[in-house]
């Protein structure tokens, strides 16, 4: 017993000081390489969406049938809520390793058999019905991926320096997708269209197979974080292994928070999804840029993400979490339309000043985002507060928005209208974010004095 007349963690729990940063290093490199080898099988099919609606679905109006491929990347985003809820639960429950080293697996398998699926010419709807239902396992698997290495990453990480460490989180996402983005580029570039449909848009899917052996062998070889120790200890002295109820937990108890949280993570859905996935299609469709050069500047744009992230989460560090969610809401209501205006009748190289610009924009958001969702809950519930809050917004809002972005151009006739959506999403956001508090200095290893005692009013196993 502490003085205060709290249970104490057993020494085992707590990293010795000459390993810890070795120890942090070490979670840091697993979190970055699994959440690469995840969101590179995730977005390999964004990527090569217009090759796929022409494999999957009748020829059809070339709008139509572009509109078809991303209604199955927005129904892949149906059990992301469903998957927060499962895997919340099971990471608040089993421990972060543990969620996450399956969740790896699953996203790599099912990745991997879409590489064999037939075409519409060979089964007809029942392509895009197999299509759908692999992405729908997709959708489940991502749902714990994002989350779960925000919140191992966050609580592994020094207080002072939390915002540089976890924003590894998205320059991993980003990473996955530009090594997706790549790879299309160079099979555009190698291959002509009849070998892009044959076979050439499988490739990116048959190397799942691998990455994902590699990724689950990294993470199932580390140890847990230090908070969810220390939360397990606390348990187990108190009321020994019990069977808590992670998500009705954070529901009941911290409903506002999980408010919060949706309404800000509904402009990191928008713009990640908008900005990193559905630009080259855009300006395929709409500005008219060859697939080649579209997504060689998509790559150069997510080189600048990537670049820019780190410096943003360590402005975090320094300003404040909300301070900077603030200025990256304000950013976007003010410079989206400008921005896409702009690239409408602009040249190659002011097209790609725009998205660096959008690109420096969005790291404000994104490289910020895990932090502070990971600091607005408690250990017991993090987990599940931080899935249930993000795949709520993405499958609302992310997985709709190459769909909507679309179908909204389609409606109007105006290519701007993707940027007056993403206007008014992030005017929303700062709706969310004028009224969240900070917790930039929060304890991660803190179990609610609530937590503790319904913990302990169970009965043992």
């Amino acid at each position: 017993m502490t003085a205060d007349g709290s249970t104490a963690p057993p020494p085992s729990t707590a990293i010795p000081s000459s390993a810890q940063g070795a120890t942090v290093r070490r979670a840091a490199a697993a979190s970055f390489i699994g959440n690469f080898i995840e969101w590179f099988d995730y977005a390999s099919y964004g990527y090569l969406a217009v090759v796929i609606g022409k494999v999957f679905f009748p020829e059809s109006d070339t709008s139509v049938q572009l509109m078809s491929t991303f209604a199955v990347f927005a129904m892949s985003f149906l059990l992301r809520p469903i998957g927060a809820v499962v895997w919340g639960a099971w990471g608040d429950r089993f421990g972060r390793r543990w969620a996450l080293s399956w969740s790896i697996l699953i996203m790599s398998g099912s990745t991997f058999l879409i590489a064999f699926l037939p075409g519409y010419s060979m089964i007809g709807l029942g392509a895009a019905i197999l299509l759908l239902l692999l992405r729908l396992i997709q959708g489940f698997s991502a749902s714990g991926e994002y989350a779960g290495a925000g919140t191992f990453l966050a609580e592994y990480a020094p207080t002072g320096r939390r915002g540089l460490y976890t924003c590894l989180v998205p320059a991993s996402t980003a990473t996955g997708l530009l090594a997706g983005s790549t790879l299309v580029a160079l099979l555009h570039w190698l291959l002509d269209d009849a070998s892009m449909q044959s076979w050439g848009w499988r490739v990116p899917f048959l190397l799942a197979g691998p990455l994902g052996v590699v990724g689950r062998y990294i993470r199932v070889h580390l140890e847990d974080s230090p908070a969810f120790q220390e939360m397990s200890a606390q348990l187990e002295a108190a009321a020994g292994p019990s069977q808590r109820t992670p998500v009705l937990d954070v529901l009941s108890r911290h409903g506002r928070t999980v408010a919060i949280a949706f309404g800000v993570s509904c402009l990191n859905a928008v713009g990640f999804y908008l900005l990193l996935s559905y630009m080259p299609t855009y300006l395929q469709e709409e500005i008219g840029i060859g697939k080649s050069t579209s997504n060689l500047l998509t790559s150069i744009m997510l080189c600048g993400y990537i670049s820019s992230i780190f410096v943003m989460g360590h402005f975090s560090d320094t300003i404040g979490r909300r301070k900077m969610l603030i200025g990256a809401c304000v950013a976007f209501i003010a410079l989206s339309v400008p921005l896409f205006w702009i690239m409408k009748g602009g040249d190659i190289w002011v097209i790609l000043a725009c998205e660096l610009i959008f690109a420096v924009i969005l790291t404000a958001n994104d490289g910020t985002l895990a932090t502070f969702l990971a600091e607005s809950f408690p250990t017991e519930v993090r987990y599940s507060g931080f899935a249930l809050s993000f795949n709520t917004a993405n499958a609302l809002f992310g997985g709709t928005a190459p769909f909507l972005a679309t179908w909204l151009i389609s409606v109007t006739g105006s290519p701007l209208a993707p940027a007056v959506y993403l206007s008014v999403v992030a005017l929303a956001a700062l709706g969310a974010m004028i009224v969240a508090p900070e917790h930039s200095d929060a304890d991660l290893t803190a179990f609610t004095e609530e937590g503790a005692k319904s913990a302990a009013s169970l009965p043992s196993r």
